[in-house]
Formats: C-alpha cells, structure tokens, sequence
C-alpha cells in the first residue's frame, strides 16, 4: 500500500505545480499588457502637455477680445514683443466675447453707430477699453461711448492706458551718435493737405523764406519704405501736426524726425508739452520765433554752423528712440495695464475728457 500511496502523492503535488505555474502566467501577462497600456496613456498625456503649454510659453489666463482690426490692418497676435511679454491672450475672435476679460474698442472703426459695438448683453465684469490715437479733432461722435466705457486707451499722458507714438529710452552705455550725413536743408512730409489748417499756412508763408522739398500727395512720391532713408539726407525735418492738442506727438516727431536723425521742427502743443516727453534741446519750436522769416534765418544760421546744429545731437549719448511702436505694441501693453486694471466705473461722458 504504500508505494501507492506515494504514488498518488506525487501526482497530486503535480498536478498543483502545474496549476499555480498557469495562473502565475496569466497573471504575469495580464500586468505586462496593462503596465503597457499604462504607459502609452501616460505616454500620450505627456505629449499632449507638451504641445499645449510648452515652457516657454507662460500659461494664458487673461483674454483681450480686439472687437475689430485697427483701421482694418490685420497683424500677428501671437506674441508680444520685449518687454511686454505677458500671460495674456490678445484674440480677434468675437465667439470669445462672453469669456474674455476686456475688449478694446478702437473708436474709428465703430464710431458710424452704437450698432458697431456688441448687442449682447456684457459679461460682469467684462472691460470695455476705448482707444484711439487720433486727436479728439479727427474723433467723431464721442457720445455714443457714454456710459459705455471702462478705460480710456490714448497718446494723452492721463488716459488709463498710456499708449504714445513713442518714448526714449536710456542707453545701457554711453553712446557714440554718428549723424547721418546731409545734402538737403529741409524736409516735410504730409498726406492730409488742408489749406484752411495751421500748418499749411505757416508753411505758405514759410517757404518764402527757406527752400522745402514737400512730399506725399499732390508732391514729391515718397514710397513708405523709403520714408527713413529719404528724409535722413535734410537737416531739418517739419513735424507738423494735423491739430493741436495736448500730448498729441505722432510719428511725424518719432518715426520721421528722430528716426532719421533731422533735427525736427515741431508745430503742435507747446514747447512745455513736448519737453515731458524729450529733452529742450532735441528740437526747434515754431513757437520760439515771432515768425516764419525768422525760424528760416534761425536755420539758416544752422546750417552754416556745424558746431551749433550738432547740439540738437547731443542728447543722443544717453538716450535713444524706440525702434518699432506698431499695432501689437500698444494692445501687448494695453494687456499688462489691464491685469492691474483699477477699481471697475464707467465713465459718463468721453468728450468732456476728450477735448
């Protein structure tokens, strides 16, 4: 009996092994196929991570809804140039109107009627920035914002959102300014000719007493990309504006003068108004001289002393116009003053302080 006994016994612990090694290996492949599907999940949600939000671009968690294209003129929003970097998201996209935190409402392009602006009810505590960089001369119907607006966004100094034509900057060093070398006295460029207006009689009187090379239309062509390297060729360039109002210094003083290297000739605010913004002896005030004939001996004075007319450049040394202060520059920095937006009002009437 107990041969078969030990017989039976062998079997049974036999039969057991082969038990246990078959779920040991259904279990090995059960982990291994689950352990891998694991991974490409895992796998996948890193990628998708990834390609969303990247290291180098910072987490998008404030929205600015443009509600139309300045003047129509369409440019890149995908990114805000140094050193307006920022955590926002600037969008032409009006399906965003109920999630975004402000809209910016340039006035030109909705000021024809209050139907150009949303008929939606707006989100609470929804922005809605006005913004404009012409003067309040070429700023129709500046009721329509009544009661509308939030923020106000401009060239004026005082506006919520301070958005000149440009600014100086300090040099890191010292600088060495070569001045563009000259073979022409006097330059001006201008696109709108009113004949009623200040500028185009001063300057009736004016080329009487000085020669003017006159450029834009109905004068001399001038293709944009030319503009820079024409008008560096004259001493002086006339930085007309269109009106006079406070703070309004447009491109006329910081792309075509200052860019350029002329020394400019301004018309515009008084002396006291472009002096907060660039130093007294960086340019030449019409309103300095008691008349035209005599600003025309002042330059005429000038350009016969190089010494003298090198002093409009010694400014220069330590400070420098900015470059580029296009569209995308003014709605970036409209994006970093919005995230410290003050207390949320209204304001009740625009053209009281648009004046």
């Amino acid at each position: 009996m107990k041969p078969d006994l030990q017989s039976s016994s062998r079997s049974h612990y036999f039969t057991i092994f082969l038990i246990q090694t078959l779920v040991a290996f259904m279990l090995f492949s059960y982990n291994h196929i689950s352990n891998k599907h694991i991974r490409n999940e895992v796998s996948i949600m890193t990628t998708n991570c990834t390609d969303s939000a990247a290291p180098s671009k910072p987490e998008l968690n404030f929205t600015v809804l443009l509600w139309t294209w300045p003047f129509g003129t369409k440019f890149p929003l995908e990114e805000c140039p140094k050193p307006f970097g920022t955590k926002c998201l600037l969008t032409a996209n009006r399906s965003l109107y109920n999630t975004a935190n402000a809209v910016v409402f340039h006035h030109r392009d909705v000021c024809g009627s209050r139907q150009q602006m949303p008929q939606m009810p707006r989100p609470e505590g929804q922005y809605w920035v006005w913004f404009t960089l012409e003067s309040p001369s070429h700023n129709p119907n500046l009721h329509f914002m009544d009661k509308l607006i939030n923020l106000t966004m401009s060239y004026r100094s005082d506006s919520d959102i301070f958005t000149p034509y440009g600014w100086l900057e300090r040099n890191e060093a010292a600088a060495n300014y070569t001045i563009p070398k000259k073979s022409h006295l006097v330059a001006w460029l201008v696109s709108n000719w009113n004949p009623n207006s200040r500028r185009v009689k001063f300057y009736n009187d004016f080329k009487n007493y000085i020669l003017i090379d006159v450029y834009g239309q109905q004068h001399l062509p001038l293709a944009r990309d030319q503009t820079i390297s024409v008008i560096s060729k004259y001493k002086f360039y006339l930085s007309f504006e269109n009106s006079i109002h406070t703070d309004y210094i447009t491109e006329k003083l910081w792309s075509n003068a200052f860019m350029s290297g002329s020394v400019p000739v301004v018309l515009g605010p008084p002396r006291e108004n472009y002096e907060r913004f660039i130093p007294s002896d960086s340019f030449i005030h019409v309103d300095d001289f008691s008349s035209a004939k005599e600003l025309a001996s002042y330059l005429l004075e000038l350009d016969k002393n190089d010494q003298k007319y090198q002093e409009y450049f010694k400014w220069r040394s330590k400070l420098k116009p900015v470059k580029d202060v296009s569209w995308i520059v003014h709605y970036c920095k409209a994006c970093v003053e919005l995230q410290t937006a003050p207390s949320y009002r209204t304001i009740s009437s625009l053209g009281k302080w648009f004046t």
